[in-house]
């Protein structure tokens, strides 16, 4: 059993785009897709500098459009699909329930959205490293703060206000060796990002939406959702709301999955499965030089 999954804010790097767009057809998808939200991502995914693709509203179409432009080029038939935070919208995308467009389309929204909410108030997130979750979310409660990914693994990203991050910096839960504030411009799954769900839900009125075509898990509790209205329902909540990506790893072990492909930018969501998934096979796609290295693994894994 083979899950497929995208990685979420936060993976992308300066130039990460350049050899995927010199694949047949590549450019002009992405050429497309740039029409089509008004948005130069050949530029951003080539040429621009960490600074520019930090941007909120850069950075979530970027990782969209590179997750499909990945995924179509390996052209894998996966038994399951899941998305960290944004990387949800690839995966509802990969599961048939909007098309490609649609999925660019609403991830713009999303990321003007969402910077607009981030601008209201002072906000971040730092990554919490060791720790017993059990002794680290109510002392992150205690602060104000919200366990905004639930990673699995140990790892916690918490959110809030940038005082409440700097009273974390000096007061850590018990048990966490350090706490690394991250480069991202807000409060991401927290009440703070109110202001882009009221955006969503209206510009989700336009999709067209289609129940999903292999199993789709939910970054919200992990669960398989089976109609296309819940998946996007969860999408709209979920930018106000905690990432549960250890329950997502359950669900995986649940279902059999032996081996996980991470589209493009991968790396992230592949690290964390080596930890909480022994004897899963993993991959990500960093480049095209990875494809026959996932094509192989697809072939031992993708019959069940």
């Amino acid at each position: 059993m083979l899950v497929l999954v995208a990685p979420g804010q936060g993976a992308q790097t300066p130039g990460f785009l350049t050899p995927w767009l010199e694949l047949p057809g590549a450019a002009d998808r992405i050429a497309g897709w740039s029409d089509a939200i008004g948005l130069d991502l050949a530029h951003y995914g080539t040429k621009a500098d960490a600074d520019e693709i930090r941007d909120t509203a850069v950075a979530q179409p970027l990782l969209v459009a590179a997750g499909l432009l990945s995924a179509a080029a390996l052209d894998a038939s996966p038994g399951v699909v899941a998305g960290h935070s944004v990387g949800e919208i690839t995966a509802a995308a990969l599961a048939g329930v909007i098309d490609d467009e649609a999925a660019l389309r609403f991830v713009r929204t999303r990321g003007l959205g969402m910077a607009e909410a981030a601008a209201v108030t002072e906000t971040g997130m730092a990554a919490l490293l060791g720790g017993d979750p059990d002794v680290t979310v109510p002392h992150l409660e205690k602060l104000g703060l919200t366990p905004a990914n639930v990673n699995g693994g140990g790892q916690i990203v918490a959110a809030g206000t940038t005082a409440q991050i700097a009273a974390l910096v000096e007061d850590k839960p018990e048990g966490v060796r350090r706490v690394v504030p991250l480069q991202v411009a807000g409060a991401f799954h927290t009440h703070h990002m109110a202001p882009a769900v009221d955006k969503l839900r209206e510009a989700a009125t336009a999709l067209t939406v289609t129940d999903p075509k292999i199993t789709y898990v939910s970054n919200a509790d992990g669960k398989t959702v089976a109609t296309g209205d819940e998946v996007i329902s969860r999408l709209v909540g979920q930018v106000a709301n905690p990432v549960r990506w250890d329950l997502c790893m359950e669900t995986f072990a649940e279902l059999g999955v032996t081996a996980l492909i991470e589209a493009a930018p991968g790396g992230t969501l592949v690290g964390l499965a080596k930890r909480a998934l022994p004897g899963v096979k993993t991959l990500a796609l960093k480049t095209p030089d990875d494809l026959d290295a996932a094509r192989a693994l697809i072939s031992e894994h993708a019959g069940a």
